[in-house]
């Protein structure tokens, strides 16, 4: 199931312009690069910016993602025609040989309960060539970044053209080990009408990971800072084995 942030129309319309700075992409573009990667997998695409941004520069994307309303954002920005859209997630993909799978933003810890993330990884791990490349981040659990989610520290308000002043903060609601759960809420102006969104995070320690994805195949080649968050998050770079059929 998808988050309301996500799955509500009216929240999906206005996602892009509530988080107009994209730049934790940049890396990511860089890597696509780095890896030669012409078919790229990208899962948890919500709105559709990266798989848009790679789309502009040639690359043959596929954006898988669970929010329809999401989606329906994506199809309707310019370029989308580019990109083949699905309706799902990365448990039920058709067959697929892509260079690249990425989980950009918190599409990786969405994904809290154990066999789910395992059958993702699995997933992305059946999606990709042989030698392909899986790239996802994570937050660094021991810089409990939930401490700073609270309504003084987020409050906002932002005017969105034709939909007018939005407010919106967000609240930790509860933690429990490495699940956190947080709470979006959304004043429109225009009508008053009051929108709120439940989410929950699994902070997944390095060494989990590792063994995670070890365990399904993987080659962890390499564990990155997110540029734009130095020290904040881990940035997981895994190969799909070469000796797999291509």
């Amino acid at each position: 199931m998808a988050d309301e942030c996500f799955g509500h129309p009216r929240l999906a319309a206005i996602y892009d312009a509530l988080d107009p700075d994209r730049g934790d992409l940049d890396a990511y573009v860089l890597m696509t690069e780095e890896f030669g990667a012409r078919r790229v997998l990208d899962i948890g695409c919500g709105t559709g910016v990266f798989a848009l941004l790679l789309a502009e520069r040639g690359v043959d994307v596929v954006g898988v993602d669970p929010a329809a309303a999401s989606l329906d954002v994506a199809r309707a920005k310019p370029g989308a025609d580019r990109v083949r859209w699905i309706h799902g997630d990365a448990t039920a993909l058709p067959p697929l040989r892509v260079d690249l799978a990425t989980m950009t933003a918190n599409a990786a810890q969405q994904i809290v309960g154990t066999e789910a993330w395992r059958r993702t990884l699995r997933g992305a791990y059946e999606a990709l060539r042989s030698g392909g490349h899986l790239v996802f981040e994570t937050r660094v659990p021991a810089r409990r970044a939930w401490e700073e989610w609270n309504r003084d520290a987020s409050y906002a308000v932002t005017e969105i053209p034709g939909v007018g002043a939005v407010e919106t903060w967000v609240e930790t609601v509860e933690v429990s080990g490495p699940l956190v759960a947080f709470r979006q809420t959304y004043v429109f102006a225009a009508d008053g009408q009051v929108l709120t969104s439940d989410s929950t995070l699994r902070f997944r320690a390095r060494e989990e990971v590792e063994r995670d994805l070890t365990a399904l195949g993987f080659e962890v080649r390499d564990v990155r800072e997110a540029p734009d968050r130095p020290g904040k998050e881990y940035v997981f770079v895994a190969r799909r084995r070469q000796s797999d059929v291509a």
